[in-house]
């Protein structure tokens, strides 16, 4: 299972785990098993991973095991290449099913077989209502369902046109199994479900040899009880699905007894987790694709650059509870950090450059400095910077006329070069409409290192860039996709795209060590974390940020909130 076994010793304690615990407990449970059961006609997103962390989570605490399962009982919407990527996905988060990878369509002649059962029991029927006919008859939420004029039809004669379904003897949408249950029922999924359809489409894995699918309701169950499954784990919208779920359990000759239990699915502010919503995004072009580092795909966070032990605490950190809450995001900006922190390399990059010159310091002279990699890190070692006449720093470090709290360069004003010198703004050039594009410094030769021998304080730090060596780079600061924290509330959920969710600055310059970057998270000092994107090119990298340095959660925390 893999995570130091799905890290059975560091989960925080729930109704989920309280039930698992009390069924070994009282011994209706002996071998706890769990499933993770995507539909492979799309790419997962961080409300999975919250599904995937406590299923393999909830079987590693416990000493038990956790299926991967594929849903796949409509091939008219999968897909070979998304089986591949959710496989990736869950791998990637840290996870491992061993032998245990199981398809609903393993399972479709028993699954058949047991359809044919309940027709013989007369529990099910074959019915020539349209679609449109079917959702007629269901009633509303407060009238009654109608009985179809096929509900009583002879189950000889049921049990020759499922047969003749099978067979691809009829069109599409013209028959469907319909289980028989309570048409007067209070939960409109007891109202006569549709257990079989006709699709007259190629399966990725059984190809053209059915002509007839189960749906999930009718798969679902039954694939847990035939994989011993203990625990059915599902998010809240399922929850009045259970019944049925329990009335086929209850009537099938099945050869085990799972129970389903209901979770809240997360809900994070300023974005979308609906497919549906998450398929306009990139059809629509309002995104790059699904591997957009703006999206909450697990593509997308990979791309970005999160780590899948932030998303993995992320999951642990918001818990599983039975209502449905908002989260904040930036308590999964926390978790990025936290987990980068101690792991990512430093370095430095002026992401909006202003040139300094030094006239002090001798033409062509350079000099290396050694500058720590992660001081959080004693083994991480160090590098070596260059340093010269000329550097790059960020324009944001400047003020002419500056307020009071402001401590960075200003005219007349000495601050401390990160793992230099000591160095005093002389004075600034300005281009024709006034803006700042050069400033002229000196330095003290006594301060190398960045500390004064006299003991003089300076209460501003300057990060910087020898302009000489500097690499030229693309760096995409990302935002929230969403301005508002519930996209869509009021209206078209297009409607509340951020425009500056993406802001691309094409003229960074990075310090000579990331020319060529590893595929790694690095901090850029006093900016925040940043990975190499795949569109870098040789001498010419581009970088996504990850998340900006500061964390308003530990701030929210702090006050109480």
């Amino acid at each position: 299972m893999t995570v130091a076994e799905a890290e059975r010793d560091g989960a925080p304690g729930d109704f989920v785990r309280a039930i698992v615990g009390g069924d070994i407990a009282a011994g209706r449970t002996r071998d706890v098993v769990t499933r993770f059961p995507p539909e492979p006609n799309g790419y997962l997103h961080i409300g999975h991973a919250k599904s995937i962390v406590l299923n393999f989570g909830v079987a590693g605490e416990f000493g038990g095991r956790c299926h991967l399962r594929f849903d796949d009982t409509n091939p008219v919407k999968e897909e070979t290449a998304f089986i591949d990527s959710i496989q990736a996905d869950v791998r990637w988060l840290g996870y491992d099913w061993g032998e245990h990878l199981h398809f609903a369509s393993d399972h479709f002649d028993r699954l058949y077989e047991w359809a044919e059962h309940l027709v013989r029991e007369g529990k099910a029927y074959v019915d020539d209502s349209s679609a449109d006919e079917i959702r007629a008859m269901r009633g509303t939420l407060t009238e009654p369902g109608t009985e179809s004029p096929c509900r009583d039809r002879p189950a000889a004669e049921s049990l020759d046109l499922l047969r003749r379904m099978r067979a691809g003897e009829f069109e599409e949408g013209a028959r469907v199994l319909r289980a028989r249950i309570d048409m007067t029922s209070g939960n409109i999924n007891l109202r006569d479900p549709v257990l079989y359809r006709i699709l007259r489409a190629s399966h990725p894995r059984t190809g053209e040899t059915w002509r007839i699918y189960p749906t999930y309701d009718f798969a679902h169950g039954q694939s847990d009880a035939i994989e011993g499954v203990t625990h059915s784990l599902c998010t809240l919208e399922f929850a009045d699905h259970r019944p049925l779920y329990d009335w086929l359990i209850d009537n099938l000759p099945v050869p085990a007894r799972p129970r389903q239990y209901e979770f809240a699915r997360l809900n994070l502010a300023h974005t979308v987790l609906s497919k549906r919503r998450l398929i306009r995004l990139v059809e629509g072009g309002h995104v790059a694709g699904w591997d957009d580092p703006r999206m909450p795909t697990l593509a997308g966070l990979r791309r970005r650059g999160v780590p899948p032990a932030a998303i993995r605490d992320f999951a642990r950190r918001i818990g599983v509870a039975r209502a449905d809450n908002l989260v904040d995001p930036a308590l999964f900006d926390h978790c990025i950090r936290d987990a980068l922190n101690d792991t990512a390399e430093r370095r430095l990059a002026v992401l909006r450059p202003l040139k300094v010159v030094i006239e002090n310091w001798p033409e062509g002279r350079i000099e290396m400095l050694p500058a720590r990699n992660n001081p959080n890190d004693p083994d991480a070692g160090s590098r070596e910077i260059p340093f010269g006449r000329e550097i790059w720093v960020e324009r944001d470090d400047f003020m002419e006329d500056p307020p009071r709290k402001f401590h960075r360069l200003a005219p007349g004003r000495e601050v401390r070069l990160r793992y230099a010198y000591f160095v005093t703004c002389t004075g600034v050039e300005k281009d024709e409409t006034g803006e700042p594009v050069l400033l002229r410094c000196t330095y003290d030769p006594a301060t190398r290192g960045g500390d004064a021998p006299d003991g003089r304080k300076v209460r501003g730090t300057v990060h910087w860039v020898s302009a000489a060596h500097a690499v030229p780079a693309e760096v995409r600061l990302y935002d929230h996709l969403f301005s508002v924290p519930e996209p869509g509330a009021d209206d078209d959920f297009l409607d509340d795209l951020n425009p500056d969710s993406l802001v691309v600055l094409d003229d960074c310059m990075l310090e000579p060590s990331l020319a060529d970057p590893a595929d790694a998270p690095v901090q850029f000092e006093r900016q925040g974390y940043f990975r190499p994107d795949p569109d870098s090119r040789a001498g010419r990298p581009v970088f996504n940020r990850v998340v900006a340095l500061r964390d308003s959660w530990a701030k929210i925390q702090a006050k109480g909130g």
